[in-house]
């Protein structure tokens, strides 16, 4: 099962990107106490139900902000799903998807890696950094396979995190872009963004997946954890977020965090080709 090749960028990766594609800019409002007095974004008084109301709206309003979200990785089958998920730790997707074509034509299936030469194994995932404990983890993967699952990738939460690199948001990957089953991808981006939003002060993945899965619908999961990835790279930056150039300001407490004025703003929105380098 491959994903969708979206289009190619019309800009380069230097330039600043057209808002208009990324943002759906709403009224600007007054910063709240996040940005003015660097208090939790979490707010302990806000109901359950008006919290779920609140992320439902923004769960809306990513999806007419980053239509084009996907899963960055190629890949054909769930194995190389599974291998490019697990390659991704620590890197990019875009310098994983730059190894891959060679790491798949040499080992086709999971019987291929687990009697893959580990140097040269290595010398392929050298660009992907700690490249000798991905390669352990690639040969410890294609073994588990093969012996406790005939070579076949498995399509069970419970199956896939006895896998060797394997945890749950690589499960949740290959769950939700392979087998279409459901799943919230815990990863940097989407732990940072949920908690700016204000639906959780956890920090643990485990806590944080649990508790979005209560605040957005369950068919939505995979699709929203996309979303929130892009606006994660595109829009609300680590370190300095284009808050007004954000279409989620007017549910985002931590809005005013990042500069408020547009075209400020709007220099700090990333292309699609810029966004795969956080």
């Amino acid at each position: 099962m491959s994903r969708p090749v979206p289009p190619p960028a019309s800009q380069s990766a230097e330039s600043p990107a057209d808002p208009s594609t990324c943002t759906r800019p709403t009224r600007a409002r007054r910063p709240g106490p996040v940005a003015r007095l660097g208090v939790s974004p979490f707010d302990p008084q806000e109901s359950p139900l008006a919290r779920t109301r609140r992320a439902r709206r923004m769960a809306r309003e990513l999806a007419v902000i980053h239509p084009d979200a996907h899963c960055e990785l190629d890949f054909t089958t769930p194995l190389e799903l599974l291998v490019a998920t697990v390659l991704s730790a620590q890197t990019t997707d875009k310098t994983v998807n730059k190894v891959t074509p060679a790491l798949f034509a040499r080992y086709p299936d999971a019987a291929a890696y687990a009697g893959a030469d580990r140097a040269e194994l290595e010398e392929i995932l050298k660009p992907t950094g700690f490249f000798r404990a991905k390669a352990n983890s690639v040969i410890g993967l294609g073994q588990a396979l093969v012996e406790r699952f005939d070579g076949v990738v498995p399509g069970r939460m419970a199956d896939l995190v006895t896998l060797p690199g394997a945890g749950r948001k690589t499960a949740n990957v290959v769950l939700g872009n392979a087998f279409g089953v459901p799943g919230l991808t815990v990863d940097t981006h989407f732990g940072r963004l949920v908690r700016r939003f204000g639906w959780t002060a956890e920090e643990d993945p485990v806590k944080v997946e649990t508790e979005v899965a209560e605040l957005v619908p369950k068919k939505e999961w995979t699709d929203f954890s996309h979303r929130v990835i892009f606006h994660g790279r595109r829009v609300c930056h680590a370190k300095k977020p284009a808050c007004g150039a954000c279409g989620l300001a007017a549910w985002c407490p931590s809005y005013g965090i990042g500069p408020l004025d547009p075209e400020v703003a709007a220099k700090l929105v990333k292309t699609p080709a810029a966004s795969d380098t956080e």
